[in-house]
């Protein structure tokens, strides 16, 4: 049974870790999933993206890997 859960990095992050816990979950690349989000922030609406953003970042743990 794999142990696979969705948290924050803290050795990939840029800002918070969020969208580099988001790829590793998914196991594709963290330059894809910032790429990703700011295309979609400027597609569809700034404000909803960063308020779900921080919100994440209140909720998602921070991963334990050193």
């Amino acid at each position: 049974m794999s142990d696979k859960r969705l948290s924050k990095s803290t050795t990939d992050k840029k800002l918070s870790g969020v969208l580099a816990g988001v790829a590793k979950y998914f196991n594709v690349d963290p330059s894809l999933i910032r790429i990703g989000f700011v295309v979609l922030a400027l597609v569809t609406a700034v404000f909803p993206c960063i308020i779900g953003y921080l919100i994440a970042d209140w909720v998602l743990p921070k991963d334990t890997e050193v």
